[in-house]
Parts: structure tokens; C-alpha cells; sequence
């Protein structure tokens, strides 16, 4: 006879839809977490044992796995400086970014990199980012150090980055490199961004287009408004905010 489900079923099924998402994203974080090395042993193993990892995302949320997603998404965003050494920025940043579940697109390129695996391989200067994708990804404030050297990128999107605070956006306002190169700009439902980590984007002295849309944290539109006009005269303001 057929079991009948518990009292609780229906939210613990809802539970494990909701984290489905995030746990295909491991699937392809874990798996190429060791690339940078070559060992391509190791990828397969490494990748097989992500699965079943990832398959403890279906169990219903607690705090424990909370903080275990949390420690684990850290690991992702760890910079590592000899590694940007030898291959360069854009590929360091690259391996970064897809290892947290974003998307790169190269310069002369229509394509987006979203396997970690089947990033390109060649000389370390032909690829340079121009886009980047960061829709639900695990990106943090601590690996933004990859994106210092960044001299190409002309479009970000940051749509449902949970780990997104004012400081990032304060971090990228201030990188010499972005400031020169930056046009486009999307920040959607990242809920820990306030009107502070906005302002910030003024020093992107070429920014041409931001969206901003579904932030909660944003208090005073009418300021922000202003200090863009003051600012940026020829930024195209979009807002979606309540």
C-alpha cells in the first residue's frame, strides 16, 4: 500500500525545486575545481564525487547545509594570485567566474562560456572578457580581486547574486580599469544592495546604460536619481523599484 506523504512533504519537495538550480550549478563548480592543474584524473573524479555532493541539495534546508553552501561557495571565490600570474586576468577571471556559476562572453565573440571545462585554450592575450553574466551565481566580495586587471569589460549583469552587498558594488566603482571600460550595467533582485553600494557606480565615468530593478534595499530613489544626473548626465537610468 502506498505510503501516504507526510504533513511537511509538499514543503520539502518546494525546498528541493528551489535548490535545484544552485545544485546543477555545483555539479559544475566541483567538477572543475581542480582544472587550473591539468590533471584530468582528478576532474573526473572529482566530479563524480560533486554529484553526489549535489544531491544532498534535494534534503529539506537547514542550518547546517546552510552554512555548509555558504563555506563551500567561499572556496569558490578564494583568489588565487599565482594563478592569475601565469595565465593572465581574463583567464584567471574567467575560471573564477564560471566556477560560481556566471558566464563570460570574449570580445569579438557572440557566444557565452558558461562550461568551465570547454573555456578556450591558446595564447593568454587573444581572449579578453567583455561581458559578464553573474545571473544566480555564487560571486562574492572576496573574489573581486579577480577582476582587477580586467581592461576589456563593457557590460555586467547581476541578477539574484545573494552574496552581492554594497561593498562589491563600492569595489568595482573604484577599479581603475572598469572605470575606463564600463557601459552597461544591470543589478536585479540582489536583496543585500542599498542605496550606498548604488552611488558607488558613479565613479564608472563611462557607464552609458544601468538597470535597476527589484531591489528592496533601495530607500531613496529621488537621491539616486540625482546624484547620476550630477554625476553622469549622459547615463541612461532605468528603474523597476517599489
Amino acid at each position: 500500500m502506498r505510503r501516504a506523504p507526510s504533513p511537511n512533504a509538499s514543503d520539502q519537495w518546494t525546498r528541493a525545486a528551489e535548490g535545484e538550480g544552485q545544485a546543477r550549478r555545483c555539479r559544475r563548480r566541483w567538477g572543475c575545481l581542480l582544472a587550473p592543474s591539468g590533471r584530468r584524473y582528478q576532474i573526473m573524479l572529482f566530479g563524480k564525487i560533486s554529484r553526489q555532493l549535489c544531491g544532498l541539495k534535494k534534503l529539506p534546508w537547514s542550518y547546517e547545509s546552510r552554512y555548509f553552501w555558504g563555506w563551500l561557495n567561499a572556496v569558490f571565490n578564494k583568489v588565487d594570485y599565482e594563478r592569475i600570474r601565469d595565465v593572465g586576468p581574463d583567464r584567471a577571471a574567467s575560471e573564477w567566474l564560471l566556477r560560481c556559476g556566471a558566464m563570460v562572453r570574449y570580445h569579438g565573440q557572440e557566444r557565452w562560456q558558461n562550461n568551465y571545462n570547454n573555456l578556450p585554450t591558446g595564447p593568454l592575450n587573444k581572449y579578453k572578457i567583455q561581458a559578464i553574466d553573474a545571473t544566480d551565481s555564487c560571486i562574492m566580495g572576496i573574489g573581486f580581486d579577480h577582476m582587477e586587471g580586467l581592461q576589456h569589460v563593457e557590460k555586467i549583469r547581476l541578477c539574484k547574486c545573494h552574496y552581492i552587498e554594497d561593498d562589491c558594488l563600492e569595489r568595482l566603482g573604484q577599479l581603475e580599469n572598469l572605470q575606463k571600460s564600463m557601459l552597461e550595467m544591470e543589478i536585479i533582485s540582489c536583496g543585500n544592495v542599498t542605496d550606498r553600494g548604488i552611488i558607488a557606480l558613479h565613479h564608472l565615468r563611462k557607464l552609458k546604460y544601468l538597470l535597476l530593478s527589484d531591489l528592496p534595499g533601495i530607500r531613496d530613489k529621488e537621491n539616486l536619481v540625482q546624484a547620476f544626473k550630477t554625476a553622469l548626465p549622459s547615463l541612461e537610468l532605468k528603474l523597476d523599484l517599489k
